[in-house]
């Protein structure tokens, strides 16, 4: 066991932890945050997207302990005082949510993107995203979605043309 102390949405922590323990589990297990999923516990579906120092990681592929000092992001950190962030919003509208299970990871993978690059094309949209599978929307909700809360949609809901 180890003693770590990780700041996670703001808040921080102390905890004894399993040296294989992973982000993931110990986000879910120890401190209760339930929204970031396992998908496939390989670090190839993108469900348990955070922010790990200001960078998004696979939390299945991180162990909880090398997160000791460090910043956690996730997706119980987007909504401030029971109000959606923006992308959650777009995400509503465009209902680039059907079953839910890769909406956190998805989310923070477009929060990086955005972060990135605050106009991104559909071809860099498609990019930002590679790494997050949906098995329900096609994606075509998801990429109208980042559109629009990148204010490249109009209120109709096309495309804007510079």
């Amino acid at each position: 066991m180890m003693r770590i102390t990780v700041k996670i949405n703001g808040s921080q922590y102390v905890r004894e932890v399993e040296e294989n323990r992973t982000l993931l589990h110990f986000l879910r297990e120890e401190i209760g945050m339930t929204g970031t999923k396992e998908g496939c516990g390989a670090g190839e579906c993108g469900a348990c997207t955070v922010f790990l120092n200001g960078q998004t990681v696979n939390s299945c592929m991180v162990l909880a302990v090398e997160a000791d000092g460090c910043e956690v992001e996730t997706i119980e950190g987007e909504a401030k005082e029971g109000r959606l962030s923006d992308i959650q919003e777009a995400f509503h509208r465009h209902h680039a949510v059907q079953c839910g299970y890769c909406t956190a990871g998805m989310v923070m993978s477009v929060k990086e993107l955005i972060r990135r690059n605050p106009k991104p094309s559909v071809e860099e949209i498609k990019n930002g995203i590679e790494g997050n599978f949906c098995r329900c929307t096609g994606y075509q909700q998801i990429i109208e979605a980042v559109q629009d809360v990148t204010g490249q949609l109009s209120k109709k809901g096309e495309l804007k043309h510079a």
